[in-house]
């Protein structure tokens, strides 16, 4: 599996950091901020991704230069867990995900920046997380970042039989290498021959919810999100009330995942709409915390799709992130064309990102161990694989 797999049992028991808990030495806004763009610097200069954004928590006081980048960092690391669970569907365990730095110092930016909006060289939050993924993205499209691949590759543990160019010498850029392809076949789609059935749109960390109410209750706590706000559209407009009550899919891809996406159903491709935005983490400890809602403040894109089986209309909204530069659609995502499930939409250039879906009210009936442990009394996300069933539709 691409990821980084600590277990539970590798893990001592630590306090879960939240932004209300933050020790107080991190909470200087300006500091966060100058220790973020000097992770960027560092990404152009450096071989090894983990002397850069890609630095993982969990081992922050093995890494010399954290102490003197980054004062008291490394304390936070061994005091607090920082990081999330996944549940693992093919092998039925959780695995502890570790948290690289660059999305922790983006959490510290979100929640203690408002209160001081001019906190670097007089730029306010937005315009330094704007500028720093520009930079990020620049740096992985340059020629000299191919250097970054093989310890990206040990870093994430990824698995090259299963790409179309399995020899990492052959890239060109990093970014080339992040929005790789897979071979034809590797994602064969689950339950193919079930007429209206949903699969996954990537290769991700997933929740399910049969109503966006739930989803709010349990998961997406931001109090500004509400299905127009994540549209773009008008409170009384037809979409928004297309979607009243609607299912909700969350696919969260981190830095280690095959970053191109998929079509989840069997249907026509309609209108999309490009959203501007912010870049702020969409890692699930900012997207669980009441208040500020980072989906409907972060760049977007809507591709609307027309369920074959149904005739009904789907939102696929792919969402950018701190440091991504970009979302490309790609030729499946041309408007009248007809796309299978699991056929190519398009793909995010550098970062973690998410796909949110949003399915007319009562039309899928999602997976019962997705909904058991996205609705858990403590929720988990399920690492699923672009093609694995996530639901059928009540036809």
């Amino acid at each position: 599996m691409a990821s980084l797999p600590l277990h539970e049992a590798d893990m001592k028991p630590k306090q879960a950091i939240t932004a209300t808990n933050l020790p107080a030495h991190t909470q200087d806004p300006s500091v966060v901020a100058e220790s973020l763009s000097k992770l960027v610097d560092q990404s152009a200069k450096h071989t090894d991704v983990r002397h850069g954004i890609h630095a993982p928590m969990h081992k922050l006081a093995q890494l010399p230069f954290v102490h003197k980048l980054i004062p008291g960092l490394e304390k936070l690391a061994t005091e607090y867990h920082v990081g999330n669970y996944v549940y693992d569907r093919q092998t039925g365990q959780r695995f502890w995900e570790s948290m690289p730095i660059y999305p922790r110092l983006g959490m510290h930016l979100l929640f203690y920046g408002g209160e001081q909006r001019k906190i670097l060289h007089n730029k306010d939050i937005e315009s330094i997380l704007e500028e720093l993924s520009v930079r990020q993205g620049r740096i992985y499209d340059s020629p000299e970042s191919v250097k970054n691949i093989p310890s990206f590759i040990e870093t994430y543990t990824i698995a090259l039989d299963e790409l179309l160019e399995p020899d990492p010498t052959k890239y060109r850029t990093m970014n080339d290498f992040f929005y790789r392809h897979i071979k034809p076949g590797a994602r064969p789609v689950q339950n193919a021959d079930v007429p209206g059935a949903i699969c996954s749109a990537a290769d991700c960390r997933l929740v399910v919810y049969p109503s966006v109410d739930l989803a709010t209750k349990l998961w997406i706590k931001g109090n500004e999100f509400t299905i127009p706000h994540l549209l773009g559209v008008p409170d009384d407009s037809e979409q928004a009330r297309a979607f009243e009550g609607a299912g909700v899919a969350c696919f969260r891809l981190a830095p280690a995942d095959y970053h191109r996406f998929h079509s989840p159903l069997d249907g026509t491709v309609g209108e999309t709409t490009d959203i501007p935005g912010q870049y702020y983490t969409v890692n699930p400890q900012a997207v669980n915390e009441p208040g500020f809602d980072v989906f409907t403040a972060n760049k977007r894109s809507v591709l609307y799709l027309t369920h074959t089986a149904s005739g009904k209309q789907v939102a696929f909204v792919a969402i950018g992130a701190m440091l991504v530069g970009s979302i490309k659609w790609t030729g499946g995502a041309q408007k009248g064309s007809t796309v299978a499930r699991g056929d190519e939409l398009g793909f995010f250039a550098y970062g973690g990102s998410t796909v949110v879906c949003l399915f007319p009210a009562g039309l899928v009936a999602f997976d019962e161990d997705l909904v058991k442990n996205s609705g858990a009394a403590e929720p988990v996300e399920t690492y699923v694989k672009v093609g694995w069933s996530v639901g059928k539709a009540n036809l």
